[in-house]
């Protein structure tokens, strides 16, 4: 799975004009699954999203987790982190999960999240999302489950 974390002050996501996922302090997580990504992918990288430390501590270095702050965490499916662009002008999505393996997976990656005690948020799978966010750094960082074999 890959995973793009943003560490936010606030971030948000409405389909069709209408909220369906709001935190404050905390991250916004864009996740993709990728083709072939093992069962046990999502509490991996879900662990390590947990763990992640990129929050300030009082020392101002980023050495405290979302965890560690009690901050939320918003996850929003985005399959196009998928993204092929070493040929011609238009990514190519190939290697994304199927869309039913894919939905399976990204709600198993937040559930993870839940079961280790953070509160989550997460977008509508498939459907035309509008992000809002305020990134707090700004800090973001690019996680793939497949660099931890």
């Amino acid at each position: 799975m890959r995973a793009l974390v943003q560490r936010v002050a606030e971030a948000q996501v409405t389909v069709a004009g209408r909220s369906i996922g709001r935190i404050g302090p905390g991250l916004l997580v864009l996740v993709c699954a990728m083709r072939g990504d093992p069962e046990d992918a999502a509490a991996k990288l879900a662990a390590r999203v947990a763990k992640l430390r990129i929050f300030r501590d009082e020392a101002g270095k980023m050495n405290r987790s979302v965890q560690d702050i009690g901050g939320a965490v918003l996850v929003v499916s985005q399959f196009t982190l998928a993204a092929d662009t070493s040929t011609g002008n238009r990514p190519g999505f190939s290697t994304a999960e199927t869309p039913e393996r894919g939905e399976a997976l990204y709600l198993r990656f937040a559930e993870a999240l839940r079961a280790l005690g953070l509160p989550v948020e997460t977008g509508s799978f498939g459907a035309d999302m509008q992000v809002s966010l305020v990134n707090d750094g700004p800090v973001t960082i690019w996680m793939d489950s497949a660099d931890r074999a």
